[in-house]
Formats: C-alpha cells, sequence, structure tokens
C-alpha cells in the first residue's frame, strides 16, 4: 500500500517547489537578457535561444521522465534529475561564450521537467476525485509563485551589481535545497511491486497507442493550446515590459504579478470547486474567463497608441485565472484514462504542452512582440483554439462517443 503523508500542507510546498526549478530557469534570465548580449557580443535576438533552446531539451526529454519514474519508482527519477539539474547550471554559470551557455541550457532543460512530470504521478498515486483535484489545486496555487517571483529575483541580483553568473548560481542553491528535501521528506509512491520493466520497443508501442489516443490529443492539447496564449505574454517578457510599458530591468513585476495572480486566483478557486462544482461546469467557467479577457485586451491594444499601467496587464490576469480553472481538470482526467501508466501519460501531457511553449517562444513571440495588438491577437489566436479542442470533445462525450469526463 502507498504510503500517504501525514503532512498534506508539506507535500504540496514540496511538489510546488519541484514543478517552481523549471519556471524559475526560464524567467530568472529575463532581467539579464541586455547585460547578456553586451558581454557575449550577440544580439538580443540569439539570446532569446537560451529560452527555445531550453523548452525544445526539455520537451523532448519529457518523454522519459514518465517511463522512467513508472520502472525505477518516483523518488529515485526526481533525485537523479535534481542533481543533473545543479551540474548544467554550474555550467551555465562558468560560460563565457553564447556556444557553451546554449549546451548547458539544453542540459538544464533535461533535467528540469522530473519535478513537474513524477510530480503530477505522485499526486495521482496518492488520491483520487476531489482530493487529487484539491492538491493538484494546491500544488499549482504555490508554483504559480515562481514565474512572478523569479524574473523579480533575478533582477535584484543585477540590481546588486552579481552580474548576470550569480543568477544561475542561485539556480544551483535552489535545486540543491529541493535535493535536500526531497530526500528527506517525498515518500516512495510507486512500489516494486507495481513497476512496469524498462522495455524500448513496449515503450515506443505505448507512445504511439497513447499519443495517437483522440480523446488524450484532445483534451491535452486543449489546456496546453490555451495555456499558450498566457505564455506568449511570458515568453516576450522582456519586450512587453522594457519596449511596450517602458520599464527597467526591475519592471518585471508588473507583468508578472499579474499574470501569475491570475493563475494562482483560479488554481485557489479549483481547489475550492473540487467535489462541489461539476468539471464540465468548471471548464466553462474558465473558458468564459478567458473570452473575457480576450475582447478586453484585444479592445484595449486596439484602442491605444501606447500602454498604460495597469490597464494593459488587467485582461493578462483574467485570462491566468481562466487557464488555472481549466488546467488542473483537463490534467487530471488525462492522468485517469491509464491508470496503471500515469507517469508515461504525464510524460506525453507534458511534452504536449512543451512543444507548444516551444513554438510559442521560439517562433511565435519574435514574430509578435513587437506589436501589442499583434500580442493580443496571438493570445486570442491560442485561447480560440484551446477552446474548440475542449469544445469538440465534449460534444463528442455528449454524443456518447467514449468516456465521459470525471475527476
Amino acid at each position: 500500500m502507498t504510503p500517504v503523508p501525514a503532512s498534506n500542507r508539506r507535500l504540496a510546498l514540496l511538489l510546488a517547489g519541484l514543478s517552481m526549478f523549471g519556471p524559475f530557469s526560464i524567467d530568472t534570465i529575463f532581467p539579464a537578457f541586455p547585460l547578456l548580449a553586451r558581454e557575449l557580443a550577440v544580439d538580443e535576438v540569439a539570446v532569446q535561444q537560451t529560452i527555445s533552446v531550453y523548452l525544445l531539451f526539455y520537451g523532448l526529454m519529457s518523454l522519459a521522465h514518465g517511463p522512467l519514474s513508472d520502472a525505477w519508482g518516483r523518488k529515485r527519477v526526481i533525485l537523479g534529475g535534481l542533481l543533473l539539474f545543479t551540474a548544467a547550471s554550474v555550467g551555465c554559470a562558468l560560460s563565457t561564450h553564447l556556444g557553451s551557455l546554449l549546451a548547458f541550457r539544453a542540459l538544464q532543460g533535461v533535467s528540469a521537467g522530473v519535478g513537474m512530470i513524477v510530480g503530477r504521478a505522485v499526486i495521482r498515486d496518492l488520491y483520487h476525485g476531489a482530493d487529487a483535484q484539491r492538491l493538484m489545486s494546491q500544488v499549482s496555487m504555490i508554483f504559480g509563485i515562481a514565474p512572478a517571483i523569479a524574473p523579480i529575483i533575478g533582477g535584484w541580483i543585477l540590481l546588486g551589481g552579481g552580474g548576470w553568473p550569480l543568477i544561475f548560481w542561485f539556480l544551483v542553491l535552489f535545486s540543491l535545497a529541493l535535493f535536500t528535501a526531497t530526500a528527506r521528506w517525498l515518500p516512495e509512491t510507486h512500489p516494486p511491486a507495481a513497476r512496469t520493466p524498462l522495455s524500448l520497443r513496449s515503450l515506443l508501442r505505448d507512445y504511439v497507442q497513447i499519443g495517437f489516443n483522440p480523446r488524450f490529443l484532445r483534451l491535452s492539447l486543449a489546456g496546453s493550446v490555451n495555456f499558450g496564449g498566457v505564455f506568449l505574454y511570458i515568453a516576450s517578457a522582456p519586450v512587453f515590459v522594457m519596449q511596450h510599458l517602458r520599464l527597467g530591468e526591475g519592471g518585471f513585476a508588473w507583468l508578472f504579478i499579474p499574470t501569475i495572480g491570475g493563475m494562482t486566483t483560479g488554481a485557489f478557486l479549483s481547489g475550492r470547486m473540487a467535489g462541489r462544482t461539476p468539471p464540465v461546469r468548471q471548464i466553462g467557467i474558465g473558458f468564459t474567463c478567458c473570452a473575457l479577457s480576450v475582447l478586453l485586451n484585444v479592445g484595449y491594444a486596439a484602442s491605444v497608441a501606447q500602454l498604460e499601467l495597469p490597464w494593459a496587464v488587467l485582461p493578462i490576469f483574467l485570462g491566468g485565472m481562466g487557464t488555472a480553472l481549466v488546467f488542473p481538470v483537463l490534467a487530471l482526467a488525462v492522468l485517469d484514462m491509464y491508470p496503471q501508466q500515469r507517469g508515461l501519460a504525464s510524460s506525453l501531457q507534458a511534452f504536449a504542452q512543451l512543444m507548444v511553449s516551444t513554438l510559442v517562444a521560439g517562433v511565435v513571440s519574435p514574430l509578435l512582440s513587437g506589436r501589442p495588438l499583434h500580442l493580443a491577437l496571438g493570445m486570442a489566436g491560442f485561447m480560440a483554439l484551446g477552446f474548440a479542442l475542449w469544445f469538440w470533445q465534449h460534444c463528442r462525450e455528449r454524443a456518447g462517443a467514449g468516456p465521459h469526463l470525471r475527476v
């Protein structure tokens, strides 16, 4: 029998921390973009690739984290990932040219997803139904703090005169602290009797079977694409904050606090709705918030010549709240499709989300970030597509084609 931790709050804090070191790796270096460009003698478009390279390898390796935890156990895989991330962060801090920095950023990406992906499987190992949704929402609420405070911390490090390598030394300390906490407090929720042997042939067969399941694709992409609308602003933060809002290196809080504040609020409401509000209704409320966000955002960006605070970021707060209402329900529904292969299902779900995020950071953001209206329309497009995918699946379930959504 899987051991249940005595303290749900401690487990939520630990799992949230394990999910946080991925976003920390993205967001803490945003304020250092101009400094990196000067010191490495490259333009800021090249520096942007430190994000897209990280996300690419994060997404590719996400396919392996879950199956490895199914075969070797959750805790062992998480600890190994934390050690590799620590070594990669040391390499980033010691890099003296863009090539080596990108190589170690790729290594960070290889290891950074282990906490989020395996952590979702841990939640489903321990809890079911409304209890799982509550814990997932608590983790999401705490996790949501990371993108808000990470660029602020990065800005403080730069303002203190520490230079950009200190940002990566901060990540070294953070990952070592997580390693210690995981070794001490995280239970092994996937005992040897429940583990599945690691076979490349069967793994590839399962990837194809699960990854091309139409219901899996619609549910996982609905949440991932919808989140892409919010992530477009996160990936475009250096341009949005420094050019469109005309703020300095310490001004990232004006974007990230409302954005992540909305996601944290949505995660809190999701936890309160668990066991009280039907999943389909919660998703409907979430997409309604996203639709209102889109209308306000496009309308404001189209009607002004210069963005002003706080009006430029309030619609993003509403979009983040709607996204956080939608995502936990869809994520748990995907894991419920494959109770014997939760790690693998979590990996494929994360892969879908990360490939969307990589596309946003590497292609869409550079194309659209130059004008506020283009960003607003891009957000609208992602959220509309996310809703269309969900509505497609919902219509099929109402028609009796496949299992109905439940958490």
